[in-house]
């Protein structure tokens, strides 16, 4: 197996290992990562996002984000609401029981970045991170997490 193969199936490997563990930590939550993701971005927001705003931060799902989105609503995780100075905007933020849910999220996150923390020394990690972000550079997913940490 050339290198360059080996890093292919290697970054497909974590990324599956850590869906895995994830998912595992999100199921007392009844919530899918991709649900959780949803939330967390709009906690991490800290204000309601329309769903294309939504969208432009999400790592987890490719395209339109609209069935996700309604999912949820449908779950009464999020509400609809009118965004102030443009009626024809419709903004979603979280309910009470969205932001409840938001924090079981965060603290499934933060276990697993634990284990990954528990996993790879910092220097790894930071090594790991600029390797993987020049992969992603000017690619969609890579935009999501740039939008994410501004």
């Amino acid at each position: 197996m050339e290198p360059v193969e080996e890093l292919r199936y290697l970054i497909l490997g974590a990324q599956r290992e850590g869906a895995r563990a994830l998912a595992e930590l999100l199921r007392p939550a009844g919530l899918t990562a991709a649900q959780a993701e949803v939330l967390a971005v709009l906690r991490e927001a800290g204000k309601p996002l329309t769903v294309r705003e939504i969208g432009e931060r999400l790592v987890c799902e490719g395209g339109s984000p609209s069935r996700l989105v309604a999912s949820v609503v449908d779950a009464g995780l999020l509400e609809r609401g009118e965004r102030p100075g443009d009626r024809r905007a419709v903004e979603l933020s979280l309910t009470a029981k969205g932001r409840a849910a938001s924090d079981r999220v965060r603290d499934a996150e933060d276990e697993l970045h634990g284990w990954l923390g528990s996993a790879l020394a910092d220097r790894e990690v930071a090594a790991a991170s600029k390797a993987l972000r020049k992969l992603v550079s000017g690619r969609p997913a890579g935009a999501a997490i740039e939008r994410r940490r501004a």
